[in-house]
């Protein structure tokens, strides 16, 4: 039933589309002020309305004009799509919006997005190999990061089979993007499912703007020392080449070309026993490197009407490398890839759009044995099918609707969730921003999103009420209702496999004897959407005409998480077989809580909602988890040639309704949770003057506390660490050939992102691009 309402309101939204288009069209028809859509022929309503409410009367006053080089340097502000599918200044943004410009793009030191996100305030990364890298925005990211969104140009890049997102399977090199838009907090009102803590997209320069061709070569080496190792394993090495095409052909056609191919050795393993109670040593498996081929093709016309636009594209990106998931590491091999077509229409401020991604892959487990002692075989292949449809209306003079929604079908082919070969969505949502008075806008939307695997269909309302004392200034006060549905393993994983116990923990007679012993992993089909309740009041502003400022406090609620978890242990009616100790020590370890809460030697694993955990005993507020954060930002331009930044962002630790979450790191006990670092800084600058450009950043994270491989054997804290990144440059031959040296680490620290991860230490990059 909920299925065919959702596709009755996207019927209706079909058939509104002429209609809107035609109102478009009679707008600009209409004398000046009539509607607020018609303030240039091809402004969308939303973005027309803004510049309307801001329209002052003209100054009269002649004022002298300095030189260029005189003037006072001044922030340039920002406009900004993802926050509400609608152009609007960042200043006017619903959400706390961070953006990452051409400037930054081009002078950073990072060769990869790890870097590139690190510097975000609120924003968490955690790389815990050469390729395996987790972003999550206000809370603790994992080995997979469930809840981020990622987008690119609008397409989503989310993998719904495991529920994260693979960065390395971004088709574009950093030389395409034109800007990365991050909204810090849940967006699933406009964009739907796993848009939950976060957005990130990436929006990529059209060809007309990137015209002529460019070659780029960056070769690096980075240090694989480690305090405990046996002998110095010399260092690592780095490649990776970006080539760009682009061409307007004439006055409606242009294309962009792109390839790309990144390559590196595998970082250093940390050596040892992990930081715990059970003092478990780093198991050993065959570290390997990443080779990233990737293409990217796109071609633009532009109609004759000067209001409609089409665009195709299409790209292949390959990987190879360590993957870190709940059931321990996988090596995913060569020739795993994934490619895209995507088509995109626009007509003013229609938008219709239909793109399809298919995944390829296998990826033996390195540390997980099947029943039959060999090593765990995932072989995948997903495709996914979306068509979205959305539209922005302007009604009289103070609303702007804007309106939309998508079907969405996935199929799977997954070698260790055989029961699950599909997934059908469909959503559709409405928002109306009203402006108030000059000073009061309110900002009203929900979404309704219904998956087959969910009994009912998810409502995620957003309300936000802007106040504006000055034009570039603005308070605003908010409530989000966000989601993510379960992936397709959290439904239907199904594989067994042989877990190791050292036996000299339970007796020293039986010192270095190891016990093999099965766990079987089931999804649960039962499993509800995770759910999200933020309330958040921000601040934006531009300070004058210098510098931009932001402020977030945030209080999120969330509910009903899905955790990989322990649900069974063996005991002394439960033998495992071969097991070589008396039964009874079975039930000793269950009431020494080995393991967890009433928990000993495992047995069996699966998906749970928070609310079915051990100690939730049932009521409504059982399993909830709220934190909170406070998020501070400063940027500015302090010259014409030198830009600044600095922020800061403290995230509590999660507490339950029902009582605070143990912390494992006073109390020693183990816990279903993650806990992020409380405290990140980071501060830099770059410079871009004549010939010469570079930047020099340095970033600080507090201790964390991780739990989402293995069991609680793996569990443990990061220590707490500082990065040192900068970069410096020539531009030679009038900016036709230009050389750069670049370096991440710069102090060498032995920094662990996660308690299972590699050890990320110095790494020195030389590029050189040159542009034909």
């Amino acid at each position: 039933m909920a299925s065919r309402t959702l596709a009755v309101l996207l019927g209706m939204l079909l058939a509104a589309a002429p209609a809107s288009m035609a109102f478009a069209q009679a707008a600009e028809t209409q004398p000046p002020g009539q509607a607020a859509a018609q303030a240039t022929p091809q402004a969308p309503p939303a973005q027309a309305a803004e510049e309307q409410a801001q329209t002052k009367p003209p100054v009269t006053e002649k004022k002298e004009t300095k030189p260029a080089a005189e003037q006072a340097p001044r922030y340039e502000e920002q406009v900004v799509v993802t926050a509400s599918k609608v152009e609007q200044q960042l200043v006017n943004a619903p959400a706390t919006v961070s953006v990452i410009g051409q400037q930054t793009l081009d002078s950073k030191a990072s060769q990869d997005y790890a870097g590139l996100f690190r510097a975000v305030p609120g924003v968490n990364v955690t790389q815990t190999s050469a390729r395996d890298l987790n972003i999550t925005s206000r809370g603790a990211t994992g080995t997979l990061s469930t809840t981020q969104l990622a987008l690119i140009d609008g397409r989503s890049v989310y993998l719904d089979f495991f529920g994260f997102v693979g960065w390395d399977f971004l088709p574009v090199n950093f030389a395409e993007i034109k800007q990365v838009e991050v909204i810090r907090g849940p967006a699933s009102a406009i964009w739907g499912a796993n848009a939950m803590t976060g957005v990130v997209n990436i929006i990529t320069k059209a060809p007309r703007e990137m015209q002529g061709t460019s070659v780029t070569m960056g070769f690096g080496t980075f240090n694989r020392s480690v305090d405990g190792q046996a002998s110095d394993p010399g260092n690592g090495g780095t490649f990776y080449t970006n080539l760009t095409h682009a061409r307007a052909i004439n006055d409606r056609w242009s294309y962009k070309l792109s390839a790309g191919f990144y390559g590196s050795d595998p970082f250093a393993r940390p050596v040892g026993t992990i930081d715990n109670s059970f003092k478990t040593p780093y198991p050993s498996f065959s570290n390997t490197g990443t080779e990233q081929p990737k293409f990217d093709g796109r071609v633009d016309y532009d109609f004759a009407d000067g209001m409609s636009k089409l665009v195709v594209a299409g790209g292949y990106a390959g990987t190879s490398g360590i993957i870190h998931t709940g059931i321990g590491p996988f090596q995913i091999e060569q020739g795993t890839r994934t490619t895209y077509v995507k088509g995109t229409y626009t007509r003013n401020a229609l938008r219709a759009q239909f793109f399809t991604n298919m995944l390829d892959g296998k990826a033996p487990a390195l540390l997980s044995i099947g029943v039959d002692g060999k090593p765990i075989q995932f072989d995948f292949n997903t495709k996914t099918y979306d068509f979205e449809l959305s539209n922005i209306s302007a009604l009289g003079t103070r609303h702007v609707l804007s309106y939309g929604g998508n079907i969405r079908h996935n199929g799977f082919d997954l070698s260790i969730a055989p029961l699950g070969s599909s997934r059908n969505e469909q959503g559709v949502y409405i928002q109306d921003e009203m402006f108030l008075s000059e000073k009061f806008r309110w900002q009203l939307g929900v979404r309704m999103d219904h998956f087959d695997v969910l009994e009912d269909v998810v409502f995620s309302p957003r309300t936000t009420l802007l106040f504006k004392p000055q034009e570039n200034q603005t308070l605003r006060v908010s409530y989000n209702k966000a989601y993510r549905a379960p992936s397709l393993t959290n439904n239907f994983l199904d594989v067994t496999i042989l877990n190791q116990l050292d036996l000299g923990a339970l007796n020293p007679a039986l010192a270095g004897r190891q016990y093999a012993f099965p766990v079987e992993a089931l999804g649960n089909q039962d499993l509800g959407q995770h759910s999200l309740d933020a309330f958040e009041i921000g601040y934006s502003g531009v300070i004058a005409n210098r510098a931009s400022v932001s402020a977030a406090w945030y209080y999120n609620i969330m509910v009903d998480e899905i955790y990989f978890t322990q649900v069974a242990s063996y005991s002394s009616t439960n033998v495992p077989p071969g097991w070589p100790l008396p039964p009874a020590v079975l039930d000793q370890l269950i009431a020494a809580n080995a393991f967890g809460p009433g928990l000993g030697l495992p047995s069996g694993y699966s998906y749970l909602n928070s609310s079915g955990l051990p100690g939730c005993t049932g009521g409504t507020d059982c399993g909830k988890v709220r934190t909170q954060g406070l998020e501070l930002g400063l940027d500015v331009a302090v010259t014409n040639h030198v830009n600044a930044f600095a922020n800061y962002s403290w995230q509590s630790n999660p507490s339950l309704t029902t009582g605070d979450i143990p912390d494992p790191r006073e109390t020693g006990t183990s816990s279903e949770y993650n806990f992020p670092p409380n405290n990140r800084f980071n501060a830099g600058f770059n410079v871009s003057y004549g010939r010469y450009f570079g930047d020099l950043a340095l970033s600080y994270q507090g201790e964390a506390y991780w739990q989402d491989v293995l069991d609680a054997r793996y569990a443990g804290t990061t220590d707490p660490f500082t990065l040192l990144n900068g970069g410096f440059g020539v531009r030679w031959m009038g900016g036709k050939l230009i050389t750069s040296l670049k370096g991440t680490n710069l102090a060498n620290q032995e920094v662990m992102q996660h308690v299972f991860g590699d050890v990320i230490k110095r790494s020195i990059v030389g590029e050189v691009k040159v542009i034909f």
